[in-house]
C-alpha cells in the first residue's frame, strides 16, 4: 500500500536521524571510498587486446561478424546504386508518389519540395548516401525491434526480462557504445548501421509489445472459439489489431535513426552526417546548416508519411489518383520508371550543378555579424561570452563543487528519499543502486560534474519549456506559429546545435549546456501543451462557475490535473539534456563526456566503457527519479 506523503516524510526523518550520524562517523570524506571500488580497467583492457589480436583470424569474427558486416555493405551499396540509377528525377518522383499514395496530396507536395531542396542546396549525393544508410538501418531496426516486441507481447515473463535491456539501450547515449562497435566492426558503414540499430530498435520493440498486449480480448476470444491456433490468432487477430502501434513504431524507428545520422558519421557513416561533423571541426555554421537542412527535410517527409499511414491504418488510403489497391501501386511504379528513363535519356542522373543555391557564405556572414556584435561588449546586458562566464561561475561551478563536496552517502540518501517520495520502494532501490554503481566503477567525481551540468541545463529547460508550453496551451495561434519551429528544432541533428553555440559562447561547459537546452526544449513545450489541453473540460467549467480567475484555473486545476504530463516533460527533458551534454565532450564540457570521446578517439575500451556505464547508471537514476509514477503506478491505500 502507498504511504501518504506526510507518513513518508516522517519515516525519512527517522531514518535520517539514525543513518546520518552512523555514516558520518564511518565515512567523513565526501569522495567515494577506494575500498568500495572495483577496478575493471584490467579485464576490459584484456578484452580489447583480445579483440584486436583476433579480429582478423578468429572464427567468430570471420564467420559471424564478418558475414554481418558484408551483408550490411552489400545492402547499403545496393540501395545506393538503385537510387543513383533512378536519378534525381526518378527518386523525387518515387518519393512524391509514395507520399501521395499513403498520406495525400499535401504530403506529396512536401516530399517533392523537400527532395528538390536537397538538390538545390548541392547535397544530392550526400542525401542519397544517407538515405541508403538509413534505409538499411531502419529495416534492420524494424526487424530486430519487431522480433523483440513480438516476444515481449506474447510472453509476460519475456516482457519483464526485456524491459531493463530496452531501458539501458534507450538511456545509453550513442557515443557510449560507438567504441565497442568500432572495436568489433571497425570504421565504416557496418559499424554505423549497427550503432543506429541499437539506438532505433527499442521504440519499435516497446510499441510492438504494447500493441500486442492491448489487443481486444473479445476479438481474441472470438477467434479462439472458432478453433484458431496460436499462430492463426497472431496473424489474423493480434497483428492486425496492433497495426497502428506497429506503424507508430516504424515512425519512431525512422526518426531515431535519422537523429543518429551525424553521430554515425564519427565512425565512417558518410553522407550528410559526415558533412556536419567536418563542419564542427572548423566551426563552419554555413556548411553545417547546408547539410543539416536536408536531414531535417528527410525527417519531416518520412515522419509525415508514416504518421499518416498510422492514422489511416485499416482504411483504404486516399491519394490524388483514381486507382486503389494493387493497381495504384503498379501505376506509381510505372510512372516512376517512365520518369527515371526520361532522366537517363536526357543524361541528367545527378542533380544539375547549375541548379544549386549556395547558402553557406550568407549564413557564415550572419554568424560573423552575431559574433562581432553579440559575443561581448553589448551595452547593459553584456554579451554571450559574459553570459557563458556568469553561467559557469555562478551556476555550474557552485553546483559541481557542492555535489562533489557532499558526502557520497548523503547523495545516495537524497536519491533514495526523492525516488521514494515520488514512487515506491522499488523505484528508490533501483535509483540508489544505479547511483552506487557509479561509485563502485571509480568515476564518482566526473559523474558529479556531469550531473551538475545536467541539473543546471534541465532547470533552465523546464523553466522556459513549461512557461512557453502554458502560453501555447492558452493561445492556439501561438501554438500554430510555434509548430514549424519546434518541428525543425526537434529533427535537427544534435551536432548542428554545437557549432553556432561554440561560435557564440566559446569552448567549455556553457556551449554544451546551451545546445542541450535548445535540443530538449521542443519536447518539453510539446508535452506540456498537450497535457494542459487534455485536462477534463468539465473540471475547468466547474472552476469557472465558482468564480475562479484564469490564474486560479491554471494553478489549482490545470497544472494539478496535468501532473502526469508534466512529469513526462521533466523525464524527457532530463534524457535529452543528458544525451547532448555527453556529446558536449567534443567542445570541452569535460567529465564523462570527455572520457567517452577520449576512449573512442584513442581506442581505449576501459575508459570509454566505464564512462559509458556510468552514463547509463546516471540516466537510469534520473529516469527513475523523474518518471516513476507513470510507469509503475502505486496501489491505492
Amino acid at each position: 500500500m502507498r504511504y501518504p506523503a506526510v507518513r513518508k516524510l516522517l519515516v525519512l526523518a527517522v531514518l535520517a536521524a539514525v543513518l546520518v550520524p552512523v555514516a558520518h562517523s564511518r565515512w567523513t570524506s565526501g569522495s567515494w571510498p577506494h575500498a568500495l571500488t572495483v577496478d575493471v580497467s584490467g579485464p576490459l583492457g584484456d578484452a580489447s587486446d583480445w579483440i584486436i589480436d583476433n579480429r582478423d583470424s578468429h572464427p567468430v569474427f570471420l564467420y559471424f561478424f564478418g558475414h554481418i558486416s558484408n551483408a550490411i555493405i552489400v545492402a547499403v551499396r545496393a540501395v545506393y546504386l538503385s537510387l543513383l540509377a533512378l536519378g534525381w528525377a526518378g527518386t523525387t518522383a518515387a518519393a512524391t508518389l509514395l507520399a501521395g499514395r499513403v498520406a495525400g496530396a499535401r504530403v506529396a507536395a512536401v516530399a517533392a519540395g523537400s527532395f528538390a531542396a536537397c538538390g538545390l542546396l548541392g547535397m544530392w549525393v550526400p542525401t542519397m548516401q544517407t538515405l541508403a544508410l538509413m534505409a538499411v538501418a531502419v529495416t534492420a531496426s524494424v526487424l530486430v525491434g519487431g522480433v523483440l516486441g513480438l516476444a515481449g507481447g506474447l510472453s509476460r515473463r519475456t516482457h519483464r526480462a526485456l524491459r531493463p535491456v530496452l531501458d539501458t539501450m534507450q538511456v545509453l547515449p550513442a557515443f557510449a557504445y560507438l567504441l565497442p562497435v568500432v572495436m568489433v566492426f571497425g570504421i565504416g558503414v557496418p559499424g554505423a548501421v549497427l550503432a543506429t540499430v541499437v539506438y532505433a530498435a527499442p521504440p519499435m520493440a516497446r510499441l510492438t509489445a504494447l500493441g500486442l498486449r492491448q489487443a481486444d480480448p473479445g476479438v481474441l476470444e472470438a477467434v479462439t472459439s472458432l478453433g484458431a491456433t496460436g499462430r492463426q490468432r497472431l496473424l489474423t487477430a493480434r497483428l492486425p489489431l496492433a497495426r497502428r502501434e506497429l506503424l507508430l513504431g516504424v515512425n519512431q524507428a525512422i526518426m531515431m535513426a535519422l537523429s543518429m545520422a551525424v553521430i554515425a558519421s564519427v565512425i565512417g557513416g558518410g553522407g550528410l552526417g559526415d558533412q556536419v561533423y567536418q563542419a564542427l571541426s572548423t566551426v563552419d555554421v554555413g556548411r553545417a546548416l547546408t547539410a543539416g537542412i536536408p536531414i531535417v527535410l528527410l525527417a519531416v517527409v518520412l515522419d509525415r508519411t508514416t504518421s499518416a499511414a498510422g492514422e489511416r491504418a485499416g482504411a483504404e488510403p486516399t491519394g490524388p489518383w483514381p486507382l486503389r489497391g494493387l493497381p495504384a501501386w503498379a501505376g506509381a511504379a510505372l510512372i516512376t520508371a517512365v520518369v527515371a528513363l526520361a532522366g537517363r535519356a536526357a543524361g541528367a542522373l545527378s542533380w544539375p550543378d547549375g541548379w544549386t543555391v549556395a547558402i553557406a557564405e550568407p549564413v557564415n556572414q550572419g554568424k560573423e555579424w552575431m559574433v562581432d556584435h553579440l559575443y561581448s561588449g553589448v551595452p547593459a546586458i553584456g554579451g554571450t561570452a559574459d553570459w557563458a562566464s556568469a553561467y559557469v561561475t555562478w551556476v555550474l561551478n557552485p553546483l559541481r563543487d557542492g555535489l562533489q563536496a557532499l558526502p557520497w552517502w548523503a547523495v545516495l540518501l537524497v536519491v533514495a528519499a526523492t525516488a521514494w517520495l515520488i514512487g515506491t520502494w522499488g523505484t528508490a532501490l533501483t535509483a540508489t543502486c544505479a547511483m552506487a554503481a557509479i561509485g563502485v566503477l571509480g568515476v564518482w567525481e566526473p559523474s558529479m560534474d556531469t550531473l551538475s551540468q545536467v541539473l543546471a541545463a534541465v532547470a533552465v529547460t523546464l523553466l522556459l519549456g513549461i512557461a512557453i508550453g502554458i502560453a501555447a496551451a492558452r493561445a492556439p495561434r501561438l501554438e500554430r506559429s510555434l509548430r514549424p519551429v519546434l518541428d525543425v528544432c526537434q529533427t535537427m541533428p544534435q551536432f548542428v546545435y554545437l557549432i553556432p553555440v561554440v561560435a557564440l559562447f566559446g569552448v567549455g561547459r556553457a556551449p554544451a549546456a546551451a545546445a542541450a537546452i535548445v535540443y530538449a526544449l521542443p519536447a518539453v513545450i510539446r508535452i506540456t501543451t498537450q497535457g494542459l489541453r487534455q485536462v477534463d473540460p468539465s473540471a475547468l467549467e466547474s472552476a469557472r462557475s465558482l468564480g475562479a480567475t484564469p490564474a486560479q484555473q491554471l494553478w489549482q486545476v490545470q497544472l494539478p490535473l496535468a501532473r502526469p504530463a508534466l512529469l513526462l516533460a521533466v523525464n524527457q527533458g532530463v534524457v535529452l539534456v543528458l544525451a547532448v551534454v555527453i556529446i558536449g565532450g567534443l567542445v570541452g564540457s569535460g567529465a564523462l563526456g570527455y572520457d567517452v570521446v577520449y576512449g573512442l578517439a584513442q581506442g581505449d575500451l576501459a575508459t570509454g566503457l566505464v564512462a559509458g556505464a556510468a552514463i547509463v547508471c546516471l540516466g537510469l537514476m534520473l529516469d527513475r527519479v523523474t518518471q516513476p509514477t507513470a510507469r509503475r503506478p502505486g496501489k491505492e491505500a
